[in-house]
């Protein structure tokens, strides 16, 4: 395919350590590629399990042009199939939530059971075989209750090391046994890149989240020893050593792992609350009494886990924030963060939504408005790639590495 941009020169010429060019956020060809090359082809975290707890229950997610829905199956499997119809193309279900018996077009009723077989189309004669016509499926796997799709025919490599690395840090949060509390969708005014760069780093931390920074530890979010730092970082990583024993002593696997330039690129490590808290709410108390799965006490760190190119989430004693970005136009992506609570907690009794919230409602929006103003920014002639700090954006750095050689790799080009 040829290209107006020359993508090749583009990526070969973006200087090491520093920002993408301003076209990687601004051009619709590029957006275009990002949709067909890294979305269209790579696991892509859309939603949790407790979503679709019964048979019938489905949801859907739009990538770029296309629409999936998410279904649970009679047998209480999971799957996953393209949301058109295979008779004139109608999408059979508007964005969002629901409950089917099976999934029947408006259009002409034509008709499929959950397992995508075309099981009703009147009028359509004797030689026609219903049976050679059934939705097209989509790759689904669930990580520990965290649902991932790949939209191409032969799915990307990588998902089985994936599953096999973070399912014993994910497992005893016992995500399939909880509920979604509240879910939070924003339209930030910014290209997908820049929002996933801002959650990347925890640099800009101090000056834009007051409510975040409580129950934080910023040298956890990519910082590295600096001569600024020692004394944060020594501290820091002393409180990490005493506590990784204490949570590895409770059967809870917590030391890093970074493998966030893989294919399927990911990291995980378990972090102390500050202020010898418990969880991120805004006095660092557990914000719901019920605990997730078995789990044997309040204090027990924050999991976080990031996974490229559209994903991070972090899962604490008594809740989970997950949280997925799916871009939506060159200048416009969606964010959506879901808060679990175990599936039996009530609201009012067990917890306060408010409280539950707060500190990430808070966050989000003052992410988004850092990600629209960034936007901004490099849409004016005056912008060209700055630094990334060595000792604070290096995830940063790794995430924009990665999302270069998926492209070019998807462009046949050299990495």
């Amino acid at each position: 395919m040829r290209h107006s941009l020359d993508i090749a020169s583009l990526i070969a010429a973006r200087k090491p350590g520093y920002t993408l060019p301003a076209q990687f956020h601004l051009s619709e060809e590029i957006f275009d590629l990002d949709v067909r090359l890294i979305f269209g082809c790579h696991w892509i975290y859309v939603g949790v399990e407790p979503e679709i707890p019964e048979p019938g229950d489905f949801f859907t997610v739009e990538i770029g042009p296309d629409s999936i829905i998410i279904v649970r199956d009679d047998d209480l499997a999971v799957r996953a199939f393209h949301n058109v119809c295979r008779h004139r193309g109608l999408r059979l279900r508007p964005p969002g939530h629901g409950i089917v018996g099976n999934l029947v077009c408006p259009y002409h009723q034509w008709t499929y059971n959950l397992r995508g077989e075309l099981i009703h189309c009147k009028n359509m004669g004797e030689e026609f075989d219903r049976s050679q016509i059934r939705l097209k499926p989509v790759h689904v796997e669930s990580l520990a209750g965290l649902l991932f799709i790949c939209l191409t025919e032969a799915p990307s490599q990588g998902f089985d090391a994936l599953r096999a690395a973070l399912e014993p840090y994910i497992a005893p949060h016992d995500v399939r046994n909880t509920k979604v509390a509240f879910q939070k969708d924003i339209l930030e005014e910014g290209n997908w890149k820049l929002t996933m760069e801002n959650n990347r780093e925890c640099y800009h931390c101090a000056a834009n989240h007051p409510e975040l920074t409580v129950p934080l530890l910023e040298p956890g979010f990519g910082y590295a020893p600096s001569p600024d730092n020692l004394a944060q970082m020594k501290e820091f990583e002393d409180a990490v050593t005493r506590e990784h024993a204490r949570w590895e002593g409770c059967g809870l696997p917590s030391a890093e792992i970074d493998r966030l330039e893989d294919v399927t690129g990911f990291r995980t490590i378990r972090l102390p609350i500050a202020r010898s808290g418990e969880s991120q709410t805004i006095d660092t108390k557990i914000a719901c009494r019920k605990l997730l799965g078995e789990l044997p006490r309040a204090d027990l760190g924050g999991l976080s886990v990031w996974t490229q190119p559209n994903s991070w989430h972090h899962f604490m004693s008594d809740h989970i924030v997950t949280f997925s970005v799916l871009p939506v136009t060159a200048h416009r992506t969606l964010l959506r963060t879901r808060w679990l609570v175990h599936k039996d907690a009530q609201q009012g009794v067990d917890y306060d939504l408010d409280r539950l919230t707060s500190v990430w409602l808070a966050t989000n929006a003052q992410d988004s408005s850092l990600v629209e103003r960034t936007q901004q920014g490099v849409s004016s002639a005056a912008y060209q790639p700055g630094p990334y700090s060595p000792f604070t954006e290096g995830p940063v750095d790794k995430f924009t590495r990665w999302y270069l050689r998926r492209l070019a790799a998807g462009l046949g080009l050299h990495p």
